[in-house]
């Protein structure tokens, strides 16, 4: 399959082409909308709390984080952090990120069972990414199949952790827009723009398990190849 430069050249274009094309979606879609107020003008602070308290979440916080889409939920302290775009921003965009995070932390509270999967992956999916290229040429530079097969075996746990990833996403804004919608945050003519941020978002986790998945293939193709 990636023998021939055809299949080559379509693994590059996964490898590089479409983690940037997805990149670069996000931060346009983001920049244009973050320019787009929301009709209830809340911040993005504001929504998270409402959002959460609306589902009793009151024990969750909500902190400033520095850098620029750097949001996120920390399930280990219960806080959800929002860049400082978003936490001040009275935007669609900080609207529909802070929504997303929250979305997270009810997925915690609820005890979601593929956010519950993904966590149990993190330490395997953690050692997979550091030790399986590692192993995989030195079986490569030392002819040791044995080495090659572990390295696969490694990876193989990183890229189930990104595909385990994909549903806890796409969940996560589909309850974002439910919160939005059903509080009063944004009216019904907003709906499609916020869906444009959160689809855009979620862009950049299918680009990351379509590289993941490639490259998995790639290396068993190649130990399969070599078996022979």
């Amino acid at each position: 399959m990636f023998s021939s430069l055809g299949g080559y050249l379509i693994y590059i274009a996964l490898l590089l082409i479409v983690p940037l094309w997805a990149q670069s979606r996000v931060k346009k879609t983001y920049k244009k909308y973050s320019k787009v107020a929301t009709s209830s003008f809340m911040t993005g602070s504001q929504v998270a709390r409402k959002i959460l308290d609306d589902n009793g979440l009151f024990n969750v916080t909500i902190e400033e984080t520095k850098g620029k889409l750097s949001d996120h939920y920390d399930p280990r302290k219960k806080v959800v952090r929002l860049s400082s775009d978003n936490y001040h921003g009275h935007s669609m965009a900080s609207s529909a990120i802070s929504a997303h995070e929250v979305g997270h932390a009810i997925q915690d509270a609820e005890a979601y069972a593929f956010l519950r999967f993904r966590h149990s992956l993190v330490p395997m999916a953690n050692l997979g990414s550091n030790m399986s290229f590692i192993l995989i040429l030195a079986g490569i530079f030392m002819d040791m199949m044995n080495l090659i097969l572990a390295g696969i075996v490694f990876m193989s746990f990183a890229v189930l952790f990104q595909l385990v990833t994909l549903p806890v996403e796409f969940n996560a804004s589909n309850r974002a827009m439910g919160q939005l919608v059903s509080s009063g945050i944004i009216r019904n003519n907003e709906e499609r723009q916020t869906k444009k941020v959160l689809n855009a978002a979620a862009l950049t986790y299918v680009a990351a398990a379509l590289v993941a998945l490639a490259e998995l293939i790639r290396f068993i193709l190649m130990f399969v190849v070599s078996d022979d």
